[in-house]
């Protein structure tokens, strides 16, 4: 089912090209390494992204970058009172300072463990950055996940993050790029479809869905 499902979302949206270095959607993104400022720049997205909608964040990065200090040395150089204007579109912006201030301090092994140690880094922020920047097969849970998933009939409401991304692990291989496509699947269909309030006509996914509301 796991893969019927995302075989219907990959035939009606194509490959989604994430994640948009540069504001960039590139379909040939998760067939390569990235470079150390593509890394950085996805770090710095998973962390503007929290609770907030990702044209939010491309505003903040476009400020970044218009301003040249998308790097981590230039980030250590500029005050909060900077780094607060060019990222106040992303909302939160007083925490998400203090979390960027919180990354740019690590200087451990790139791993989930080390990365969940670091302040206001949950899972989904944890699991963005690997799967993303560093393209290791782990799949990111996100709320959109658990809507549509539950909506389908695959899983309780009330599912954990640990308990939905093993039901991804025991029904699909263990493969980056399939992990990469199918979460961007994931948020197209949920912006598309399957937000707070269905839209089910002409949605893909109506010969597997129970509609659980």
């Amino acid at each position: 089912m796991y893969r019927k499902i995302y075989n219907l979302l990959l035939k009606e949206y194509g490959e989604q090209g994430w994640w948009p270095c540069n504001s960039i959607y590139s379909q040939k993104f998760k067939d390569r390494e990235r470079s150390q400022e593509e890394i950085f720049e996805i770090i710095v997205g998973a962390i503007l992204t929290q609770n907030t909608s990702w044209t939010n964040v491309e505003k903040a990065l476009s400020s970044l970058r218009k301003n040249n200090v998308l790097n981590r040395k230039k980030l250590v150089n500029l005050s909060d009172i900077e780094l607060t204007q060019m990222i106040k579109s992303a909302g939160y912006y007083n925490q998400k300072v203090k979390k960027i201030r919180e990354f740019l301090k690590f200087d451990k092994k790139i791993n989930r463990e080390n990365l969940l140690g670091i302040w206001g880094f949950g899972p989904e922020t944890v699991d963005s950055i690997l799967l993303y920047a560093y393209n290791k097969p782990i799949f990111v849970i996100d709320s959109y996940t658990k809507r549509i998933f539950f909506r389908i009939g695959l899983c309780s409401k009330d599912i954990s993050y640990t308990e939905l991304q093993d039901l991804f692990y025991k029904n699909l291989k263990k493969d980056y790029k399939i992990f990469n496509e199918y979460h961007a699947l994931i948020v197209e269909h949920a912006k598309q479809h399957c937000s707070s309030k269905p839209k089910c006509a002409g949605c893909c996914l109506n010969e597997v869905c129970k509609k659980n509301f």
